[in-house]
């Protein structure tokens, strides 16, 4: 019995006066459960930008869409506010492959699980003892059609509202205060609960008492797969789509317990998607404008109204509509005129290709997957660890528009927030405004470009290669074949794919530039070998002029990673040999380059003690190319020593090599060797 007082509306208005359970719309809650995750501030682009922990928690979760959170943030803040975004639907537009779907359904994922906490969960309520009514058959329960919250009952007990508020106020305490907060979130009955509620208050003369023993509330199932709180409707063809797949239909077995034919519950409003998650839930609309009109005119009415209506009954829903949409179909659909009050009601957001290359080995590595990869004889498959870095770069390059103010790797290092020479990220941010202004969507900043899915099939191509498999690895070099075979089979545009052939020679560049620093490494025998004769270099050009170095060259400073006192021997030659390779030949253009390096050093280090400069290309390529050429005295240089390994001596270097690479840089047999022939070789040298 205990168990049943649970489960009356009495109980339930008493747990929410004591705040256990809470009362809010669908817009208030996916706003609650948002802010109430961490909130940084994070400089995306050269401005600065909020970053939301919810979207970044789990094991595969939303990666950068900086600027399409903060927007779909702004609108769900607005409509629960009560702003004019109430009445509109989200739209998310833009290439196939850019996240759109994946964001929509990690934030119905999030919600499912933040409405499973007790405190937030939805409630409802159903009718019971239809039978003793004579007019329902052999009904004997019937649930609210659209999940209506039990307080959106307890706002309509009786026809006058201020008999309602004193009933409220009277019966639980509630105070003007918070019944005012309550009818805020007002809507009438839906018009089957509307109906039978009177029904019953025909049968018990109006006693309200008698009238509540027919009422039991109980929580709104969260099962994802029966779709409520969170549904999805996928566009279908023109022929078996239907407004009935998202209102609902007479449903001839209730018509055949329902002796009065004006009774509106003969109508079954569960047959279509959004009666399921009209009690404050999430009604996603993939690809909405692939529908046929008519469809995406029911739409228009279920936007606007936030109302089901079917022959002249209004059943009010409590509903966040997200879509999405490609930019082709967009764009068909803004040709027709005539259908400009339905992009009217939408807020549209333009989602645009993540542009950061080291978000971007996140998501690559998403694509790769964290499973064991194996080959087609079910032997392990081995990663090269510059597998990753070839893909990613290779894809960002793609998304990113051509300039005059930047080349393509200026502007994909800007983008990434590291320095890329002379070049400030105040440049990045003109050319960015610049674009935005372009009526066409797909010229702004990072809204054209290779996509997950491209990326994905390049991958797949790069596996299922024989090359892959006898070699039992995946070989970076191997991904630029694969993406060019992507370009050539997937990408329609001449001028586009003309653009990524050419980014995708970029990306070989910089690929060529890792492995050279890579092949340092291996040679003095240490994973972060260049990095500390890049910090030697930086910590030398500071020291150089310092009052306390003495005739020794000896210079000790604090190192701000480790806080410790440490001395340095300041090496005149090496400054200038990696200043030659630079190309700095005056003595003005050397303290130019060194005074920026000190600048650099001033600003990053006291945000980021850990910044190595090692983003700093050119830096790092003539760091290399010092060490490279001057410790191999003999045999010319490395390249030579590896190329001809005629001599014990050079067989000697190339097996340490190896070795180091194998035990301490995560190659393996297979991705060791190529690398090391492809070092030897002089393809893409710049």
């Amino acid at each position: 019995m205990a168990d049943k007082d649970n489960r009356t509306l009495h109980h339930h208005l008493l747990a929410v006066k004591k705040g256990e359970r809470a009362f809010e719309n669908a817009f208030q809650a996916v706003t609650r459960m948002i802010l109430e995750s961490d909130i940084e501030k994070v400089v995306v682009n050269g401005k600065t930008t909020y970053d939301f922990s919810i979207f970044r928690t789990g094991k595969k979760h939303v990666i950068g869409m900086y600027d399409e959170i903060n927007s779909f943030v702004s609108y769900v803040k607005d409509a629960a506010e009560g702003g004019s975004s109430k009445e509109m639907a989200y739209v998310l537009v833009g290439e196939p492959g850019n996240g759109k779907t994946f964001f929509v359904e990690f934030l119905c994922t999030c919600y499912r699980e933040f409405l499973s906490i007790p405190a937030n969960r939805k409630y409802t309520f159903k009718f019971n003892n239809m039978e003793s009514l004579g007019s329902y058959g052999k009904i004997k329960t019937i649930e609210s059609q659209t999940y209506e919250d039990p307080l959106v009952l307890a706002m309509n007990l009786f026809e006058n509202k201020n008999k309602n508020k004193e009933y409220l106020a009277g019966q639980f305490g509630f105070s003007d205060h918070e019944i005012d907060k309550f009818y805020e979130n007002y809507r009438p009955l839906g018009a089957c609960s509307g109906y039978i509620w009177n029904d019953i208050a025909n049968q018990c003369n109006g006693d309200i008492n008698e009238m509540l023993k027919y009422i039991e509330v109980f929580p709104v199932p969260l099962v994802e797969s029966l779709g409520t709180v969170t549904g999805k409707y996928p566009a279908k063809d023109k022929i078996t789509s239907s407004a009935v797949d998202l209102l609902g239909e007479e449903s001839i077995q209730r018509l055949l317990h329902i002796i009065d034919t004006n009774n509106p519950y003969r109508f079954d409003l569960r047959r279509g998607a959004l009666a399921r998650v009209a009690g404050g839930g999430i009604h996603f609309s993939d690809e909405i404008y692939k529908n046929k009109k008519d469809l995406v005119q029911v739409y228009l009415g279920v936007i606007q109204n936030r109302s089901i209506e079917i022959d002249g009954f209004k059943w009010p829903i409590d509903t966040l509509i997200i879509a999405t949409s490609n930019n082709s179909e967009f764009n068909r659909f803004l040709a027709e005129k005539e259908e400009a009050p339905i992009v009217d009601r939408c807020r549209i957001c333009y989602v645009s290709h993540n542009t950061n290359y080291k978000l971007q080995k996140e998501l690559t590595a998403y694509t790769i997957g964290n499973e064991a990869r194996t080959t087609i004889n079910s032997e392990a498959l081995h990663q090269d660890p510059n597998l990753n870095y070839a893909a990613s770069v290779s894809a960002v390059l793609s998304r990113l528009p051509r300039s005059e103010k930047l080349t393509p790797v200026e502007t994909m290092k800007l983008a990434a927030g590291e320095v890329a020479g002379e070049k400030s990220i105040k440049t990045l941010s003109e050319v960015i405004d610049t674009l935005s202004q372009d009526p066409d969507i797909v010229k702004r900043f990072g809204q054209k470009g290779m996509g997950q899915r491209n990326l994905g099939r390049a991958l797949q191509l790069l596996i299922e290669s024989s090359e892959t498999n006898e070699g039992r690895c995946m070989f970076a070099y191997d991904i630029y074949k694969a993406m060019e075979r992507v370009v050539l089979d997937y990408v329609a545009e001449a001028n586009d794919r003309a653009k990524y052939l050419e980014d995708i020679k970029i990306a070989k560049g910089l690929y060529r530039e890792r492995v050279m620093t890579e092949m340092f490494n291996a040679y003095m025998d240490e994973p972060l070998a260049i990095r500390k004769d890049v910090m030697n270099y930086v910590n030398m050009i500071i020291g150089i002029d310092a009052e306390n170095l003495g005739a020794d060259k000896m210079w000790k400073y604090k190192d701000p990673q480790t806080g410790e006192l440490k001395a340095l021997k300041v090496d005149e030659r090496y400054i200038q040999s990696v200043e030659e390779r630079l190309g700095l030949k005056t003595a003005e253009q050397r303290e130019s380059f060194r005074t920026s390096i000190r600048k650099i050093y001033g600003q990053k280090i006291s945000v980021d003690p850990d910044y190595d400069f090692m983003d700093n290309l050119e830096l790092v390529k003539a760091v290399t190319d010092v060490r490279l050429k001057s410790d191999i005295a003999g045999a010319g240089s490395l390249i030579g020593a590896l190329a001809n390994r005629t001599n014990e001596e050079n067989q000697k270097l190339y097996d340490r090599m190896v070795d180091t690479m194998l035990n301490k840089l995560n190659y393996c047999k297979t991705c060791a060797q190529k690398t090391i022939e492809y070092f030897c070789t002089q393809e893409d040298e710049k």
